[in-house]
C-alpha cells in the first residue's frame, strides 16, 4: 500500500536539504503530524542567531489549509522551544514561501488558509526567509533614489559645476 503522506514527507526533505544547503542546522521532527502525544513542528532549523520551529504544507492545487489546532501548536512548541514559528507552503511548480501565523487568513471555522496568489504576493522567500536578500518595496526605492538625486546635487555644487542658489530650487 502506498504511503498517503509520501508526496509530503519528500516535500519535507526538500526544505530540510536546502535549509541544510543555506547554511541552517535543520532536522525533519521525528513522527511529526502523526502518533505523538503532542503535535510537533515538521522541521527545526537554526542558523546561530535565528531559529525556526515550521509547519510544512505542499499542494498541487490551492489553497492550503490548516487547522487551528495545527497552528496552535506550532505556536505553543516554539514559544517553549524560542523558536519563531513558521508556516512553510510549497505550490507545486513554485518555491516555498513562509509565514508567522499571525499573518495568515483565517476562516470563519478557525482554520486558516494560504492561497497560492496570496502566497506569491505576500509570502517571505527562500532567499529571504535564509537571509540571502531582502525584499524591497516600491517605496523604499523611491526614498533610495531621492537621497541618490539629493547626494548628485551636492556633488554639483561642491566641483562648483551648481550654484547653491540653484541646487536649492533643485532640492
Amino acid at each position: 500500500m502506498a504511503n498517503p503522506n509520501a508526496k509530503g514527507d519528500r516535500r519535507e526533505r526538500e526544505l530540510v536539504t536546502a535549509l541544510d544547503e543555506a547554511g541552517f542546522a535543520v532536522m525533519r521532527a521525528p513522527a511529526s503530524g502523526s502518533a505523538t502525544e503532542r503535535e510537533l513542528p515538521d522541521v527545526l532549523a537554526g542558523d546561530g542567531g535565528t531559529f525556526y520551529a515550521i509547519e510544512a504544507k505542499s499542494s498541487a492545487g490551492d489553497p492550503i489549509y490548516l487547522t487551528g489546532e495545527e497552528i496552535e501548536a506550532l505556536v505553543y512548541f516554539a514559544r517553549n522551544f524560542g523558536a519563531n514559528p513558521r508556516v512553510g507552503v510549497r505550490f507545486d511548480r513554485e518555491e516555498w514561501y513562509f509565514f508567522h501565523p499571525g499573518e495568515l487568513y483565517e476562516t470563519d471555522g478557525g482554520n486558516y488558509r494560504v492561497k497560492k496568489e496570496t502566497a506569491l504576493a505576500d509570502g517571505t522567500d527562500f532567499a529571504e526567509f535564509t537571509g540571502e536578500s531582502r525584499k524591497v518595496t516600491l517605496e523604499e526605492v523611491s526614498v533610495r533614489a531621492e537621497s541618490d538625486d539629493r547626494r548628485d546635487v551636492l556633488s554639483a555644487v561642491r566641483r562648483g559645476d551648481l550654484s547653491v542658489d540653484d541646487a536649492l530650487e533643485m532640492l
